[in-house]
């Protein structure tokens, strides 16, 4: 008996041991839990999210997308091969859709509690951690930075800007030992790797250093690793950067005296209006990591108060992205930029969520989200979903608008003009760092999300590795950055700062006027640097006047001042086919090149004629739509009919088109261009409508320093003067001139009478 009582007595001693235990157990394990996910996901957004599923339309949709994505990767098994490839190539694209799946992976069990999905991501992280420390730098050695998974230490920097994501969100669920082995075998290497062995990479103000930055960062905020993080916000304490030497994309590297690191490229590149220097196809690309760890530290270090960072750039930036696209959403190609790349891309879907959910909530940019048809799978995507849920959207109506460059937007700018379907953009930027091209005060032209005068972009083929591994191709600098590749002037065959780097980086244009009202808007800029003792004046006006000229129409003014004569070139970059001019040219039957340098190695010459001695008429058509260019040529003035092309063994060029108007032996000289969209052809009733231009003729009567007047008149013999004062932008100062004998009073820059 006594043996049995004692014996129940251990039990229950046993068991009452066993239910503290686990109550001690439970609550340390509620405890951690509270600690991760604290990046992207939060512990609370989990569970919000929780409590919503199946409620939330287009976040259940995403999350549905993702769940078959991640299911379907998972079944192949993992794949973690040795790199060898450039873009493009197996090992490449596999260890970038690792990184992609990682992340989402993660969230998948966070939000479904199925640790199928954190097996998942264990263990390809511990295949990782058996790789890296064996490999050495990536044996594709065209990089100024070689990474170790990929060519070049900014695809590294993707990797751990993702993963980083993923290891949050199954933190708590692996053991210590786990934890220990993965951060001391992969992630501190890596983020060593990227940072402190590669400061050519890291301490920059540029894109890649960006990455860098942010990837660095965001490991640390998983790891709690406050030296890391440090590195990450304020760069490495270092000056040896080598001097000039060059990166992947041609830029000279040369920060020694300027500050670095994450806050760095948040003050510098960016303006005051949310601009990115180097252009929309690489804020796009670096609004990513921008926004990703801004929304880390905002859960994390909240009292950085990181989105009101110079008057809320971060926010304002994703604005300013959206009015940088056309009518279909995609970004207008300034500087290096791939055609096609829209506010549709996995960069921008992130963006806008952040945007609202941390920026006022403001329902236009549910608008952009409704059409992207995705959400964030975190509290900003249940923000937004929640949002469109509720029917709170507005729609985003792009107007337009100027858009400063330069830290303290003192440097330029963009200019976007809009009427109806008709979009204007007038480059008159700084460089843009080393994706920048040499194409001061350049313009290109949409009708109907059409581009109807192109801007060539970039040369390269991202990621097809046909095409020099998916990277930039030598034409890239031999062509698309050279000024004959832009709708701009070239003065003596020769580009703007001599195509030189180092000088373009030291100037920019500056801003003449903007101003916009429903008849007429107008923007103006000059460029007194790009060539010594040269000033360049361009104006463009977008008129809508139904009762002169029925559709809008653009009327360009290009003023050259010289200190010598000179030869000027303007192309125009028209895109479709040739209607019908009033010229009589010459066909070249032995196709030569237009020059030698400079990218004119690339220009055919197809034909050639003398200008008319009073308007030059080149009507085209493109997409069904008709175009005219009337010009206010001189009998001394040289068409030149040009196709791309040239000195490209490769076929790494696309074979377009150009117009050029060339002046021989001229000091100052005076562009006048009126650029049309009328009328329409169908191929199936074929009936052509309106195809000939309104404009009957368009001519100079006044051109001094002060001011230049261009008389417009149209098909009914109704003119029209447009006015402008060269010398005072003032928009209340009066002027007073008198043209062909009759006296004009107005106020402010510019008149249209």
């Amino acid at each position: 008996m006594i043996v049995k009582k004692y014996i129940y007595i251990v039990l229950l001693c046993c068991l009452c041991a066993c239910k503290k235990d686990k109550v001690v157990a439970t609550k340390a394990k509620e405890q951690k839990v509270t600690n991760h996910p604290n990046l992207i996901l939060t512990a609370q957004g989990v569970k919000n999210i929780k409590a919503q599923l199946g409620t939330i339309p287009l976040f259940d949709k995403t999350l549905e997308d993702v769940k078959q994505e991640v299911n379907a990767e998972i079944s192949k098994g993992i794949a973690v091969p040795i790199p060898k490839d450039f873009s493009g190539g197996y090992t490449h694209e596999q260890h970038k859709k690792n990184f992609l799946i990682l992340q989402k992976a993660g969230v998948l069990y966070q939000i479904l509690d199925d640790e199928k999905y954190a097996v998942y991501v264990r263990d390809m992280f511990l295949e990782y951690a058996k790789l890296y420390p064996t490999l050495p730098l990536h044996p594709q050695e065209r990089s100024y930075a070689r990474g170790k998974l990929f060519w070049q230490c900014l695809n590294d920097s993707n990797w751990l800007v993702y993963a980083s994501q993923a290891y949050d969100c199954i933190y708590n669920w692996l053991s210590k030992e786990e934890r220990d082995h993965l951060e001391k075998d992969l992630f501190i290497p890596f983020a060593n790797f990227i940072s402190e062995e590669n400061p050519q990479f890291f301490n920059r103000v540029h894109n890649h250093s960006t990455w860098g930055n942010v990837a660095v960062g965001m490991i640390a905020l998983v790891m709690d690793n406050d030296e890391l993080l440090q590195k990450a916000l304020y760069g490495l304490k270092t000056d040896s950067i080598a001097a000039n030497l060059k990166d992947d994309d041609g830029g000279f590297i040369k920060n020694k005296n300027q500050k670095v690191g994450f806050l760095a490229n948040l003050d510098e590149p960016f303006s005051p209006d949310g601009y990115y220097t180097e252009g929309p196809y690489y804020q796009r690309y670096a609004m990513y990591p921008f926004l990703i760890f801004a929304q880390a530290l905002e859960n994390k270090k909240p009292e950085l108060k990181i989105f009101e960072h110079k008057n809320a750039v971060l926010t304002k930036a994703v604005e300013a992205l959206i009015n940088l696209t056309d009518k279909d959403g995609e970004f207008y190609t300034i500087n290096d930029a791939q055609k096609g790349m829209s506010y549709f891309s996995r960069e921008l879907v992130t963006a806008v969520d952040i945007a609202y959910h941390y920026g006022g909530n403001k329902p236009e940019l549910l608008n952009i989200a409704k059409k992207q048809n995705k959400v964030n799978l975190d509290d900003t995507g249940l923000a937004v979903a929640l949002g469109l849920k509720n029917k709170l959207e507005k729609p985003f109506i792009k107007k337009s608008v100027t858009l400063t460059d330069g830290p303290n937007g003192k440097q330029g700018g963009i200019t976007v003009l809009r009427n109806k379907n008709l979009e204007v953009i007038f480059k008159y930027t700084a460089q843009g760092l080393s994706h920048g091209h040499y194409d001061k005060l350049s313009f290109f032209m949409f009708n109907n999300g059409s581009e109807v005068i192109q801007d060539y972009g970039l040369a390269r083929f991202v990621n097809i590795e046909q095409k020099g591994g998916g990277n930039y191709l030598k034409e890239n600098t031999t062509w698309a950055k050279q000024t004959i590749a832009h709708n701009t002037i070239v003065q003596n065959q020769t580009s703007h700062f001599n195509g030189e780097y180092s000088v373009g980086s030291k100037n920019h244009s500056n801003q003449y006027l903007f101003n916009i009202s429903k008849k007429i808007k107008v923007v103006s800029a000059k460029e007194n640097n790009a060539y010594p003792g040269t000033e360049l004046h361009r104006t463009l006006a977008l008129i809508s006047d139904t009762t002169f000229i029925q559709e809008p129409f653009v009327l360009d003014i290009f003023n050259v001042s010289g200190t010598s004569p000179n030869k000027y070139d303007l192309p125009f970059y028209y895109q479709g086919q040739i209607m019908q001019t009033n010229l009589n040219y010459n066909q070249q039957n032995t196709l030569k090149t237009l020059g030698t340098k400079n990218g004119y190695q690339h220009l055919f010459v197809e034909a050639l004629a003398d200008a008319p001695k009073d308007n030059l008429k080149f009507n085209w058509m493109h997409n069904n739509v008709f175009y005219t260019l009337t010009s206010a040529t001189q009998a001394t003035d040289k068409i030149i009919f040009a196709r791309i092309g040239a000195n490209d063994p490769e076929y790494n060029l696309r074979r377009d088109p150009t117009l050029i108007i060339r002046k021989n032996n001229t000091k100052n000289a005076l562009y006048v261009n009126s650029i049309e969209a009328h009328g329409s052809y169908s191929p199936v009733s074929e009936f052509s409508i309106n195809a000939y231009s309104s404009i009957s003729k368009i001519e100079t009567v006044l051109n001094s320093k002060n001011y230049s007047a261009i008389r417009i008149t149209n098909n009914n013999k109704q003119s029209k003067l447009f006015i402008i004062c060269n010398t005072n932008s003032d928009k209340n100062a009066t002027h007073t001139i008198s043209v062909n004998n009759k006296e004009f009073n107005w106020v402010g820059p510019y008149i249209f009478n």
